[in-house]
């Protein structure tokens, strides 16, 4: 019983001891500039966005892409959140395309790959990706990456999944050509 004793004291001595030292090793921490602040810590990042006008970059050149190979499509642009920025309706394309393009560009705005993706995964046997929220297994989206981030996306409905990509590509490609130094 009074080893007991004395390992308890010893014990609340030592709790009592570090609880004196742990707020002036916090200040000394935070006032030698070495401890984990608030103010190390930043509030707010800085990102890049699509604008509008990056937006009709894209735009035009995805559908000089389109009419160059005779092919009636719909294009639709996202921000990085994937809400539409710009949609293009060309003459003659089918009218499911309108919502097909959106949630193309959706899915690889929300999911920062390209839409195909998913449909490979799905032929592949991964039967959980049409449970995916937003998620569209089709070819033809595509996220618009620049400095390694993903500033908005692509869709393209109204030909083949590889011609749809096709199409976007030469969008993206245009609007980094336009960024280049």
């Amino acid at each position: 019983m009074p080893i007991l004793a004395v390992a308890l004291g010893t014990l609340s001595l030592a709790t009592s001891f570090a609880m004196r030292l742990l707020p002036r090793l916090a200040l000394f921490l935070i006032l030698s500039g070495t401890g984990i602040t608030a103010a190390a810590q930043p509030l707010v990042a800085q990102r890049q966005a699509l604008t509008l006008a990056g937006a009709k970059v894209v735009a035009t050149a995805a559908e000089a892409e389109a009419l160059r190979n005779g092919w009636h499509v719909v294009i639709a642009i996202t921000d990085a959140a994937g809400h539409l920025l710009y949609l293009q309706r060309m003459d003659g394309v089918q009218g499911g395309s309108l919502e097909i393009a959106q949630q193309k560009a959706r899915t690889s705005a929300l999911y920062r790959r390209p839409s195909k993706v998913f449909s490979e995964r799905l032929a592949n046997g991964n039967h959980a990706i049409p449970s995916l929220p937003g998620a569209l297994p089709l070819e033809g989206g595509l996220p618009i990456i620049v400095d390694g981030e993903v500033i908005g996306a692509i869709g393209v409905s109204g030909v083949r999944g590889d011609q749809d990509a096709q199409i976007g590509q030469a969008g993206i490609d245009a609007l980094l050509a336009r960024l280049a130094p």
